[in-house]
């Protein structure tokens, strides 16, 4: 199956990008979902996470308190790495388990450190960036998080920058301030046209 890596910082719209995907009936398998299934209440992550990080990161009702966490590793780089290790190959296998269900002449991997894991590149034959202005990032998680301006410029200098992004795209889908859900679904049709295009030549 022809196989398209999605990404985007923070605040790009890659999930609603991903949503209108889906609804063009393409297949998407998302680590963001996978990653929150797996530190749910009762998640497979879970008891490593515990051992690793203790009973601080853990909320009453046995999930990953994220607010935490978030806390932690954007304070101490090393915690970072210690958390991403743990969770990263379980959130691909979960994905490897997932894609081979797929139906279609196309998959979607929506992966928001596609770009920074130096891991995507072998696993896709192309790379889609969900692109906007870094204000426009700021302002949307603001709106969507209650976020403080500081702590998600934080998360985004933890992300691959906006021109290292683009360098990595194979095709780009500009999602600014000013563009509306007609223009941004325009966008993903011509895409979704050319993704069906190639993946009949394979």
């Amino acid at each position: 199956m022809f196989r398209i890596g999605l990404t985007g910082g923070i605040g790009s719209g890659k999930n609603l990008v991903a949503d209108l995907l889906m609804r063009r009936g393409v297949p998407v398998v998302d680590a963001d979902a996978v990653a929150h299934a797996l530190t749910a209440p009762g998640g497979a992550a879970m008891p490593a996470i515990r051992q690793a990080f203790g009973d601080t990161v853990i909320r009453p009702d046995g999930a990953l308190d994220r607010d935490v966490m978030r806390s932690l590793i954007f304070s101490d780089q090393s915690l970072r790495v210690r958390l991403e290790a743990l969770l990263h190959p379980m959130i691909y296998n979960e994905m490897k388990r997932q894609a081979a269900l797929a139906q279609g002449p196309y998959a979607v991997f929506a992966v928001p450190l596609l770009v920074e894991s130096g891991r995507w590149r072998h696993r896709v034959q192309r790379i889609c960036v969900v692109d906007c202005e870094p204000a426009t990032q700021v302002a949307r998680v603001q709106v969507r998080s209650g976020l403080t301006p500081e702590v998600i410029e934080r998360i985004m200098s933890a992300q691959a920058t906006r021109d290292d992004r683009l360098a990595a795209a194979d095709d780009v889908v500009f999602n600014g301030a000013d563009t509306s859900l007609d223009e941004l679904a325009a966008s993903v049709d011509a895409l979704h046209d050319k993704w069906l295009a190639l993946a009949a030549q394979r």
